[in-house]
């Protein structure tokens, strides 16, 4: 299971410590959902989830200045007494000695954004459902040609990296070569991108090691990207029959997701950037709701008979 420390969340936002423990790379986050404590600050702890980053905006903090000394230590040490990872308090409200003194006693680290209260928890959200996605790794290339995610596949030594290395000089980016971390961020989504010991190197037999990003520039080069339709490699089979006319879809599963594929036949004489290009085009167009092969049945043999 994935998991995410509250240093890297801390660094990641810039928030400022306003109560730390020296446990910050101690505590892992494990769930991707963040609690504004409204109903738990009034006595209700029904379904409530302890393993969840508080958060207290502009209404816990005026509900709890209306209560009395006595109440809001009540109220407090119920909440810390759960074993909440840590409290972030947000529009820079300052932290009340209730709230630092139950940290203290409980060891919960304390937090402080500038930001608004729906905006950092929308930002937190989204930064943990990527950290915390169901992931595996494809040896494979990560492009992007004309917006699109394009993952390519294929046996060691096809050309994978030679065509990525191509479709680079042809004014796309490169998102990962050789391995790609592909995450499962939402049920129709998945995210790609390098691991960072290998991020913008591209490997080329005969020339070695390759800085893209030093090489082409930054605008060669991209972080992560969807991955929205997969190319797989393989050498040219005399004895198999390929796809000619696009009638037929295919898709590969990855993460339990069906991402629409198609396999392309290697060998001498092919140029696969291009190829590579017209894929990606033609996978646009699809999305767009033209698909060539259904105009050209049409055609031939009538309306709706694709």
């Amino acid at each position: 299971m994935a998991l995410v420390s509250l240093q890297s969340i801390v660094n990641e936002f810039g928030l400022e410590i306003v109560a730390n423990f020296g446990n910050l790379n101690e505590i892992m986050i494990s769930v991707a959902d963040v609690t504004r404590p409204g109903l738990q600050l009034a006595g209700y702890f029904d379904h409530f989830g302890p393993d969840r980053i508080q958060v207290l905006g502009n209404m816990e903090t005026a509900f709890l200045g209306r209560l009395n000394a006595s109440e809001r230590l009540g109220r407090l040490d119920a909440l810390f007494a759960k074993g909440i990872p840590c409290l972030v308090l947000t529009r820079n409200h300052q932290a009340m000695p209730e709230v630092l003194e139950w940290a203290r006693k409980y060891s919960i680290p304390v937090l402080r954004t500038a930001e608004i209260t729906s905006s950092f928890t929308s930002s937190l959200v989204k930064f943990l459902n990527v950290e915390l996605a169901p992931r595996t790794s494809l040896h494979g290339v990560l492009v992007e040609v004309y917006g699109e995610g394009i993952l390519i596949l294929g046996e060691s030594g096809v050309g994978k990296s030679e065509t990525a290395l191509e479709i680079v000089k042809r004014g796309h980016r490169l998102i990962a070569d050789d391995l790609v971390e592909v995450r499962r961020v939402s049920d129709k989504t998945l995210l790609g991108r390098a691991p960072e010991i290998i991020r913008y190197l591209i490997e080329i037999r005969g020339i070695g090691i390759l800085d893209v990003k030093e090489l082409f520039g930054v605008s060669s080069v991209k972080m992560q990207e969807n991955v929205d339709f997969v190319i797989n490699l393989e050498l040219w089979n005399e004895k198999k029959t390929y796809e000619r006319l696009g009638v037929h879809e295919e898709t590969t599963d990855i993460l339990g997701i069906n991402v629409p594929s198609i396999t392309i036949p290697v060998r001498p004489g092919r140029n696969l950037a291009i190829i590579v290009e017209v894929a990606a085009i033609n996978f646009r167009q699809k999305k767009m709701g033209y698909n060539a092969a259904k105009a050209l049945t049409d055609r031939v043999f009538g309306p709706n008979t694709y």
